[in-house]
């Protein structure tokens, strides 16, 4: 079989790639059990993906907390 990557990196790609491995399913051109497996990948890469993104905008406003704060409480 040939190799095949998906690229995981934005949640975009992440769809692409879930739609992706539906239609290699659908086709019988994967197995459900390799399928489940590279699904269950994708939703590890979501999952991390959005936790980053909530990460910097809570660092974003944390920034803007501290500049709009006087004496540095925070």
């Amino acid at each position: 079989m040939a190799r095949r990557r998906l690229n995981l990196s934005s949640p975009r790609e992440v769809r692409k790639s879930a739609n992706r491995v539906a239609n290699m399913l659908i086709n019988d051109e994967l197995e459900a059990k390799t399928a489940n497996a590279v699904l269950y990948a994708c939703n590890v890469c979501l999952t991390s993906i959005r936790t980053d993104e909530q990460e910097r905008r809570l660092d974003e406003l944390e920034k803007l907390v501290k500049e709009l704060t006087p004496n540095d409480r925070f």
